[in-house]
């Protein structure tokens, strides 16, 4: 995984042991690590909460994973760098944390660590909010907007081309 060394693998294992198996999920393991988000709501009124108290050396750990992991060009480098602009850096750690302690699996045999690449936000995002995102730009720097699909090839090359 991104921002995991030999040493920070070491000390996760000696925190939370070899057997995963009391934890069911990736989120129950981040709760039990302390980097679950909390959410105090009272009605309509959702009120500030403090941070979970939970494995203060494993969340030493994950602080410093997810800030190496900040620096590279993966998923998780793209999404601390988003929250770190909009939230701060401190709450981009423990959300950067959360996520790795998620995907990480340990001790689940036979699963390997995929990076999903540094363009997943962009390709989960819907492609009619781009579209509306890009013309609205467009529009606002002065230029008039006609948007028509590229034909598609024929699959078999007898007829003409095909609009989708």
């Amino acid at each position: 995984m991104p921002g995991w060394a030999r040493r920070a693998a070491q000390d996760a294992v000696a925190e939370t042991g070899v057997d995963m198996t009391r934890f069911r999920t990736g989120p129950h393991l981040a709760s039990w690590g302390g980097r679950a988000p909390q959410d105090h709501q009272s009605g309509k009124r959702a009120g500030r909460s403090k941070a979970k108290k939970g494995n203060k050396y494993l969340g030493a750990i994950l602080g410093e994973t997810a800030v190496a992991a900040g620096r590279t060009q993966t998923r998780e480098g793209v999404r601390h760098r988003r929250l770190a602009r909009k939230r701060g850096t401190a709450k981009a750690c423990v959300a950067t944390g959360n996520t790795q302690l998620k995907s990480s699996q340990l001790g689940v045999p036979g699963m390997r660590y995929a990076d999903l690449g540094p363009d997943y936000y962009d390709r989960q995002r819907d492609t009619r909010r781009q579209i509306a995102h890009h013309v609205g730009k467009l529009g606002a720097l002065g230029f008039e907007v006609t948007l028509c699909r590229i034909p598609e090839p024929d699959p078999d090359g007898t007829g003409p081309a095909r609009v989708a």
